[in-house]
């Protein structure tokens, strides 16, 4: 069922017992008629999607996806980019009741404040988001020392849905220019949010997995990279 349409059947049941409804929260959250979306309300269009469990992101011309792999080659981190603009996404569970998009901003104000960054609230198209810059690092040049971090642009998009919570962070030229950010700002709202039903901590991160076919061509990666002899060794017979 939309969220939206939900919440005002339960608000009018609430008025006519003479029931004040809860207070209106700022944070937006999931419209069932625009996304991003919920898995239950997923569109039943003909946009391809990247499965990577929590997350279904769209294959859109022109962007390419990138994944982050830990230690233990499990995703941490989805990227699209876009020339040279990029677009990270995270999906964290969420409370039954209410959102958590405004005590994330302040979290995220607060971290880039104490990092030397400045992010302020601004109004987007997906209601209220931070725009500014934040300092990360530099690319490192091998055989150098590490340069000084730098201070980017960036902005940050969130979206309340059912028990769940999306974050994207724009960065790149899109972060400054509404004309670059256009196309992330389609994709953003092109994902699907698959929640799950299992309990999770809220702010706990989603899991995300690899597609079958990447998962696929990594594990036979690791088994050929574990066949080979170490460094410095002969092989037998040689």
């Amino acid at each position: 069922m939309p969220v939206g349409r939900r919440r005002n059947r339960i608000e009018r049941s609430l008025r006519e017992r003479g029931v004040p409804p809860e207070p209106q929260h700022r944070e937006r959250e999931v419209d069932a008629t625009s996304g991003p979306w919920d898995e239950a309300d997923a569109p039943q269009d003909d946009l391809a999607r990247i499965d990577l469990g929590s997350l279904r992101l769209p294959a859109m011309p022109g962007m390419d996806l990138r994944v982050e792999l830990n230690a233990q080659q499990k995703v941490i981190a989805a990227t699209l980019r876009a020339g040279e603009s990029f677009l990270q996404v995270s999906a964290f569970a969420a409370p039954r009741a209410g959102g958590i998009w405004d005590s994330v901003r302040e979290d995220l104000a607060k971290s880039a404040s104490g990092q030397g960054g400045s992010l302020r609230e601004v109004d987007g198209p997906f209601g209220p988001e931070l725009a500014g810059s934040i300092v990360a690092a530099a690319p490192a040049t091998p055989g150098q020392s590490a340069p000084p971090p730098v201070r980017r642009p960036a902005r940050f998009l969130g979206v309340d849905g059912p028990r769940w919570f999306l974050r994207g962070m724009i960065s790149g030229p899109a972060a400054a220019s509404p004309e670059a950010a256009a196309a992330l700002e389609e994709a953003f709202r092109a994902i699907v949010v698959v929640r799950g039903t299992e309990p999770m901590p809220v702010r706990e991160q989603l899991l995300l997995t690899l597609p079958a076919e990447a998962a696929a061509q990594l594990a036979q990666q690791q088994q050929q990279a574990a066949a080979q002899p170490p460094p410095g060794t002969t092989a037998p017979g040689a």
